[in-house]
């Protein structure tokens, strides 16, 4: 009995061992692996910084009066509208007009205006610098001939300074386009470009004067002529402008007309005579590539009537008025901006406002006294009457405020900066 009882226990422990190592291999190969911290992620990386870097602009304005460089200075990033980071700025007398019997005469201003632009741009970025010329209403107004000669001499010129010239560089600039540029640049300076809130643009040259602004009212884009409404890009966004340039117009061409002298023949020029020059003196004027003789007069009548009634003669029908321009804010530039200096309205380095009746009064009150007191200027009381029946004409009542303005935040308020932008955009274009 004892053996088989024996046989049993040794049975039962072979057994029992046998299947303790089958758990434990079991175990060994289905417990979970011991739970481990993901490895940590490295840090994100910073997003790109925009890539920075400065462009350059030279922009001439030939103008009646006298020519001007504009030399830009551009900050740009991706994707970015550009920002202006400095303007040098420099004037010379008298303009290209003045040459247009001897060309290469204009030579010596042009290349003294050149040697700015080489101080104000480093020479590695000479060769990438656009430097343009555009010529408004003094070369507008020249026979073609002359113009094209001045011109070519200017376009000369600039192929053989170091910056980037094209066929296009030099060139009379339609009156339509430089009353946009004035608009970009008022808009662009004061930084409302791209807002529902642009202000309009006056600019009285001396061969021309436009008006700009952008039609809040689609009634306006619908009656208006089909060529007073333009639509063109900046920066990514369309805008669509009302505006036109009035060639001969400018200040100094009406004083031309309201004296008779627009129908002389050029080289021999008129003797002329109005009552709203003051006294019997003679004087000389000159105005594209004409020479009037200009003597004053005695009023037969009230002189600032007789004046009035003159303007509006030479206004009757010429200009298109606009409803809508009365309820917009509006600056207004040039002649508008030194004849106010001249009466006293504002500050002449820092501008100010002005209503359209306080061009009105003072010409009454001027022209009433020319027999007393003359005047600074002969012509100051023909000016006032010609400025305050031209807003009049536009459709400005007489308590519309103006805004005036020879710089914004320390730039020039002319069309140069925005023919400057719209020129680098053509050349990213192409």
């Amino acid at each position: 009995m004892k053996r088989p009882k024996l046989v049993g226990v040794f049975l039962f422990v072979s057994c029992l061992l046998a299947y303790l190592m089958f758990v434990k291999r079991h175990f060994n190969t289905t417990k979970p692996q011991a739970f481990k911290l993901p490895p940590p992620h490295p840090p994100a990386s910073p997003p790109p910084a925009a890539v920075q870097s400065f462009q350059y602009g030279i922009m001439f304005d030939a103008g009646s009066t006298g020519t001007r460089v504009h030399v830009f200075k551009f900050q740009t990033e991706d994707r970015e509208a550009p920002k202006l980071a400095h303007e040098t700025f420099k004037a010379i007398k008298p303009g290209l007009s003045a040459y247009a019997d001897d060309p290469e005469k204009c030579s010596v201003g042009i290349v003294a205006l050149l040697e700015v632009a080489k101080s104000s741009v480093p020479m590695s970025m000479w060769n990438a610098t656009p430097v343009v010329l555009k010529a408004t209403a003094g070369l507008r107004l020249l026979p073609g001939e002359k113009a094209k000669h001045l011109l070519d001499k200017v376009r000369a010129l600039f192929l053989e300074s170091p910056f980037l010239s094209r066929d296009d560089s030099v060139s009379i600039m339609d009156g339509t386009d430089e009353g946009i540029s004035a608009w970009i640049t008022v808009n662009f300076l004061i930084g409302d470009l791209h807002s529902a809130d642009t202000v309009g643009m006056l600019d009285l040259g001396g061969g021309s004067t436009q008006i700009t602004f952008s039609p809040q009212d689609e009634k306006t884009i619908q009656t208006s002529p089909i060529d007073f409404i333009r639509s063109f890009q900046m920066f990514n966004n369309t805008h669509t402008v009302y505006t036109h340039s009035y060639l001969g117009l400018g200040l100094m061409s009406a004083r031309l007309a309201v004296l008779g002298g627009v129908d002389a023949s050029p080289r021999t020029g008129a003797a002329l005579s109005w009552s709203s020059v003051p006294g019997q003196s003679t004087r000389q004027v000159e105005h594209a590539d004409v020479v009037y003789t200009v003597r004053g007069q005695k009023a037969g009548e009230p002189v600032y009537e007789a004046c009035r009634s003159k303007v509006e003669k030479v206004l009757y029908r010429q200009v298109e008025k606009v409803s809508e321009a009365a309820d917009m804010e509006f600056y207004a530039f040039s002649y508008y901006y030194d004849r106010a200096v001249d009466l006293g309205a504002i500050e002449e380095k820092s501008g100010g406002t002005i209503r359209m009746s306080y061009y009105m009064e003072a010409a009454k009150r001027v022209c009433s006294s020319l027999s007393v007191s003359p005047p600074q200027s002969p012509f100051l009381c023909l000016d006032l009457v010609y400025i305050s029946v031209l807003l009049q004409e536009l459709g400005f009542p007489p308590d519309k405020q103006f805004k005036l303005a020879r710089t914004i935040h320390n730039v020039e308020t002319s069309w140069a900066l925005g023919a400057t932008f719209h020129y680098i955009e053509s050349l990213k274009r192409h």
